[in-house]
């Protein structure tokens, strides 16, 4: 889990998280830059990560719809801000992948400057998901990304995918040492969860996580 609601109230937003991706979820935009982003009139959370670290695939997994996000097979290859509406009261923010290698660097400077002058100047997005492979854990790129973060002062919190490519003793260490790591990181909530699209593991805890934080449903 990410947040460290009490026990005794776990059900209760757990069915608030269900209920609230539940809803009407749909694709509203694109933007390739900050020109041409929604109104912030509603409040919005982010995801964030490495390329092909599963950012559609679980999106996909807690609205329920196979094919709300895209991916790509290409890392890198989506440079722009995704924005879906649910139930016309909050917004999911699917942000480029980072740590492809291959991009020149004017690319690589671009997608920097984009996602910097995101995190810092939108004024509704309440929180950003960062997504970590459990297979390979915390890399340079994803402690640039969490520098970044820090700097926005954007409270941000650490989500594993893929966990069902491990088993359970190593994702038991994988959890201990991301967990060692991130509680150096000011804007980060010392809280991991583990979740795997493919199996719906921590799916269901990550809804009612979202739904305790927005603190809106």
């Amino acid at each position: 889990m990410i947040v460290d609601i009490p026990e005794e109230e776990r059900a209760l937003w757990s069915e608030r998280g269900r209920r609230l991706f539940a809803g009407k979820c749909e694709f509203l935009q694109g933007s390739p830059d900050l020109n041409n982003l929604p109104p912030s009139n509603r409040s919005e959370i982010a995801f964030i990560g490495r390329s092909n670290v599963g950012k559609s695939s679980i999106i996909n997994a807690l609205t329920g719809r196979r094919g709300l996000a895209r991916s790509s097979t290409t890392p890198g290859r989506t440079q722009q801000l995704n924005f879906f509406s649910l139930t016309n009261r909050l917004r999911i923010v699917d942000l480029p992948g980072y740590g492809f290698a291959n991009a020149p660097k004017n690319t690589v400077k671009a997608w920097h400057n984009m996602i910097f002058g995101f995190l810092r100047t939108r004024p509704n997005l309440v929180r950003v998901f960062v997504l970590i492979d459990s297979r390979r854990g915390l890399m340079d790129s994803d402690f640039e990304m969490m520098k970044m973060l820090d700097d926005t002062a954007v409270p941000y919190y650490i989500v594993l995918t893929k966990t069902d490519k491990l088993t359970k003793s190593e994702l038991e260490k994988v959890v201990s040492a991301v967990t060692a790591q991130v509680a150096k990181h000011p804007a980060c909530y010392p809280y991991v969860t583990a979740t795997s699209s493919l199996k719906g593991e921590g799916i269901a805890e990550l809804r009612g996580d979202i739904s305790y934080l927005t603190n809106r449903y």
